[in-house]
């Protein structure tokens, strides 16, 4: 019997071998879980996005305002992830890593919810600091830098804010600071100007300050969800993999600032979590381009769990290296998201 072309093309996409890798990015707004597939041919290894899920579980809302995460979002974050689980196991997940940033960093009851996920799913959260953060960014953003420049880096999260600065692809300085979008949002609701708040805010506008002037930097890169949405709401005005000016996010923040919340969701489409943050967290990345006085923000669409799943590769080389690779050192390989501007 002959086979036809599409019943061929059919088998050969069911039997094609993927190795595939996750990570599950615990943030203060938002926990994110991305699978990717180890793709290698003529000899280079991609990274191809085949799932991402993301649900904005706000641990920092509760974290950040009582020190604890309650009751109701702890049973709500162990369905999430019991949910990532079985998404993890359909997939057929390899291997994955689970880590989780500022607002368990910071939660009196955070050991006892590690504790209850390890129990109950059997996974393992790594709970990690600012400065391994930024190590997991840093094996993804070298490699979208050129080389012989100075460049500020900028990651913001909903509890704190990653600062880098990098020449010839390699990081000069680095530093963590408390201050993230929720945090800045809290603060602003509630009419507090905390000194705790504005001593932190004093500390992080010298550092960049006194850094910047000290490697000249005259580059930025930004990360994060928010400087991601802002570069896609600019998108019209900016071609895509070219630099967002500061004068184009003063703007942007500019025209959100005078919305209503329902403006943002119905006009500008955002979605709820993304609209309420979306200006504190860009105030962040605005401020510190002014204190380093760039004029210019790449936005590559990498962050975190982009790191985390280039771990993932290193660590786990010999599963998918060719027969024929006798190479000591597992290759960069390439990225594959979108800049679509998804949430």
């Amino acid at each position: 019997m002959k086979l036809n072309s599409s019943s061929t093309t059919s088998t050969y996409l069911m039997e094609y071998p993927l190795l595939k890798l996750a990570a599950i990015d615990i943030g203060s707004n938002a926990v994110r879980c991305q699978i990717s597939a180890v793709l290698v041919y003529g000899g280079r290894f991609r990274l191809k996005r085949v799932e991402y899920v993301r649900y904005p579980m706000r641990l920092g809302e509760d974290v950040f305002a009582t020190g604890d995460i309650s009751p109701a979002k702890a049973d709500k974050f162990v369905k999430f992830l019991h949910s990532l689980k079985l998404l993890m196991e359909v997939h057929e997940v390899a291997h994955h890593l689970v880590c989780a940033t500022s607002a368990m960093r910071t939660a009196k009851n955070a050991p006892a919810l590690v504790a209850r996920v390890r129990k109950e799913l059997g996974l393992t959260i790594e709970v990690i600091d600012g400065q391994d953060e930024a190590m997991y960014i840093n094996s993804v953003i070298e490699h979208v830098l050129e080389d012989n420049k100075h460049y500020l880096h900028i990651d913001v999260g909903g509890g704190s804010t990653e600062f880098n600065i990098y020449h010839n692809r390699h990081k000069v300085a680095t530093q963590s600071f408390e201050v993230g979008s929720i945090r800045r949002m809290q603060q602003a609701e509630t009419g507090l100007n905390t000194d705790a708040l504005n001593g932190t805010w004093e500390r992080m506008e010298k550092w960049v300050t006194e850094n910047a002037r000290r490697y000249h930097v005259t580059r930025a890169i930004g990360t994060g969800g928010n400087i991601n949405k802002l570069y896609s709401l600019a998108k019209t005005q900016t071609t895509l993999d070219k630099p967002i000016t500061r004068k184009r996010i003063a703007t942007l923040l500019d025209n959100l600032t005078k919305m209503t919340m329902d403006e943002r969701v119905n006009v500008a489409m955002l979605n709820p979590d993304r609209a309420d943050v979306i200006v504190p967290a860009g105030q962040i990345y605005l401020s510190a381009m002014e204190w380093a006085n760039i004029n210019n923000m790449h936005v590559p669409d990498i962050g975190l769990k982009d790191g985390m799943l280039q771990t993932l590769f290193e660590r786990h080389f010999e599963d998918f290296r060719p027969v024929n690779d006798h190479s000591a050192i597992p290759p960069h390989p390439d990225v594959q998201n979108s800049h679509s501007g998804a949430e």
